[in-house]
């Protein structure tokens, strides 16, 4: 009778389990078709955030590009995707409608910025 009443809760953290490791599972093997079909050329993102062009492929490893002359060497697991064209064109609009509202915010600002740290009196 004890087990009985556990059977409804065994039987939803199973199923939890069970979809969580396949979500994991198709995580992982879209991770690895990603740094099996990285080509050199390829503009890519990193785990930590940079962005560069990646110049040579190896084994463990590819080599970026991160500004003209500059190659690092990093691991095909700090690979996080690829940059694509839609990125490049979201990443333009999005800098474009960061220099208009600093200009915006320019003109309509009529206060001075003090260095003078802030004190209640």
């Amino acid at each position: 009778m004890d087990l009985l009443v556990f059977l409804p809760l065994l039987i939803i953290m199973g199923a939890f389990m069970f979809f969580a490791s396949r979500r994991q599972k198709k995580a992982m093997q879209a991770t690895i078709d990603l740094h099996n079909s990285l080509q050199v050329g390829d503009r890519i993102h990193t785990t930590s955030g940079l962005q560069g062009t990646i110049t040579g492929i190896g084994e463990d490893y590819v080599d970026l590009e991160i500004a003209p002359g500059v190659v690092t060497t990093w691991m095909k697991l700090a690979v996080r995707d690829r940059i694509t064209d839609d990125d490049t064109d979201a990443e333009d609009e999005y800098d474009e409608l960061e220099d208009s509202g600093d200009e915006l915010g320019a003109q309509s600002s009529g206060t001075e910025i003090s260095d003078r740290p802030h004190t209640k009196e």
